[in-house]
C-alpha cells in the first residue's frame, strides 16, 4: 500500500500563495486614484469588451487584475449582493466596506479550502461627498484587505506602479492631472526595462480602459449612479492637454 507524502500546512499555504502571485504578476496593471471630482479607475486593457473595471452599485466601483473568468464571477456576485441588500434594506446600506468584507470572506475560504486559489487581486472603491471620505479597498487572493490612502496600483510590476503613484499623488487634483499620473505609473515598468530602440511605448488611449466615479453626480447628471466610462477620444484630449499622448 503506497503511503502519501506528508506536506506541512505552512508549505501548502506558501505554495498556494506563490502560485497566485505568479498568476497575478502576469496580468496588466490597474491604477485607482482619488481626485477632486471623484475617483478615477485606469487599466491597461487592449480589449474593448472584456472589462477589468466595472460598476457595482450607485457610488461603488470595481477593478481587478488576474484571471478574467475568476474576477468576473466575483464582480457579478458583488452586483447581486448589492442589489439584494439595497432592495431589502436601503440603498445607503450598500457600502464598499460591506462589499469588501464579503469578498474577503469568499477569497479567504477559496484560498484555504480549495485546491487552487483565485489568481486575482481586487479593488472595491466608493466615492464620498468629499475627497477625504473616499474609500479604496484592496483585496488580495488570500482574503487580506487593506484601506488604501488615496491611490492604488495592482498587477504586473505593482511595486513600481505604486511607487510612481506615491511620488506624484496629492489631494485636490483635477481629472486630467490624475489621468496623467495614472498613465505615467502604468508606463513605469516599461521605462525601467526599456533601452535605446526599445523605449518606444505603445501605451496610449486606445489601449486604456478608463472610468470615473463622479462625486457630484446628482448635481451634474441628476442620477444616483456615479459610474461613467470615458471614451478614448476624451482620454486622449485630457492627456494631450497635460503634455501626454
Amino acid at each position: 500500500m503506497a503511503q502519501q507524502f506528508y506536506v506541512s500546512p505552512e508549505q501548502i499555504m506558501k505554495d498556494r500563495a506563490d502560485f497566485a502571485r505568479k498568476g497575478i504578476a502576469r496580468g496588466r496593471s490597474v491604477v485607482v486614484l482619488s481626485f477632486a471630482g471623484g475617483i478615477a479607475l485606469v487599466a491597461e486593457n487592449p480589449s474593448p469588451t472584456l472589462h477589468k473595471i466595472g460598476e457595482i452599485y450607485d457610488r461603488i466601483g470595481f477593478a481587478a487584475v488576474g484571471k478574467y473568468n475568476e474576477f468576473e464571477s466575483l464582480r457579478q456576485a458583488g452586483v447581486r449582493y448589492a442589489d439584494v441588500r439595497g432592495y431589502s434594506y436601503d440603498r445607503a446600506d450598500v457600502t464598499a466596506r460591506g462589499l469588501a468584507s464579503v469578498y474577503s470572506q469568499s477569497l479567504g475560504t477559496v484560498f484555504t479550502a480549495e485546491q487552487k486559489p483565485f489568481e486575482v487581486e481586487l479593488a472595491v472603491v466608493e466615492v464620498g461627498p468629499t475627497q477625504s471620505a473616499d474609500h479604496i479597498f484592496r483585496l488580495t487572493f488570500d482574503g487580506s484587505i487593506a484601506d488604501e490612502p488615496g491611490y492604488l496600483g495592482m498587477g504586473g510590476e505593482a511595486d513600481l506602479v505604486q511607487q510612481r503613484l506615491a511620488d506624484a499623488w496629492h489631494p485636490g487634483a483635477e481629472l486630467a492631472v490624475a489621468l496623467t499620473w495614472a498613465v505615467d505609473a502604468l508606463r513605469a515598468p516599461r521605462a525601467a526595462a526599456a533601452t535605446g530602440a526599445e523605449a518606444t511605448d505603445p501605451l496610449g488611449p486606445a489601449t486604456l480602459e478608463v472610468a470615473v466615479l463622479e462625486r457630484n453626480v446628482r448635481e451634474v447628471r441628476g442620477t444616483h449612479r456615479a459610474f461613467r466610462r470615458l471614451a478614448a477620444a476624451d482620454v486622449e484630449g485630457m492627456l494631450s492637454a497635460n503634455g501626454r499622448e
